[in-house]
């Protein structure tokens, strides 16, 4: 618990992850950035507020995050999960969202799914869908029950002739001659 206490009123900084994927996404390398280029941003927007082990946290806990796949890591190189990418998008846009000024009367209130209207695009995708359409009754039968058609059994060179057997004996190459 002690550790819990500690941990709460020194940390003033955001928590670890936020300012690593600030870093990355503020660096954008294509092949990722690395735990130097990562460190060294970081330090220069939260100076003030990090810790003096600050370096050994931050490589421990770049190697937390590649553990538990929030990130991954391209040689000496983090990028960021392609899942946390998607997160961070979905934040960025509730945050622009939430910027717009909306007035309380307006505000939507919840509504059941039997309330809400179909938008009319969902609707022509969905009559413009065709049902697959199921032959013989959707019954399988075996090989042996399935009638050969008459068209295979007049034609009986469409199945492929056999090779003759390769024998050294009766090859019409000639044969080499042992040398002594």
């Amino acid at each position: 618990m002690a550790k819990a206490n500690v941990k709460g009123l020194n940390a003033i900084h955001p928590p670890y992850f936020e300012m690593i994927s600030e870093a990355l996404t503020t660096l954008n390398d294509r092949t990722g950035s690395s735990q130097q280029a990562i460190a060294k941003f970081i330090e220069d927007k939260y100076k003030k507020s990090l810790p003096p082990n600050f370096k050994k946290m931050l490589s421990v806990q770049l190697k937390k995050f590649v553990k538990s796949e929030r990130l991954f890591k391209v040689k000496n190189s983090f990028k960021l999960s392609s899942t946390e990418k998607l997160k961070l998008v979905i934040k960025e846009s509730q945050k622009k969202k939430i910027t717009k000024p909306i007035k309380q009367d307006s505000a939507p209130k919840n509504k059941r799914l039997g309330q809400i209207k179909t938008p009319e695009v969902l609707k022509k995708a969905d009559k413009n869908k065709k049902k697959p359409v199921v032959t013989g009754g959707g019954k399988l039968k075996r090989l042996s029950q399935v009638k050969t058609p008459e068209w295979v059994k007049k034609n009986k060179n469409l199945t492929p002739i056999k090779r003759k057997s390769s024998n050294p004996m009766n090859s019409s190459r000639p044969t080499k001659k042992a040398k002594k």
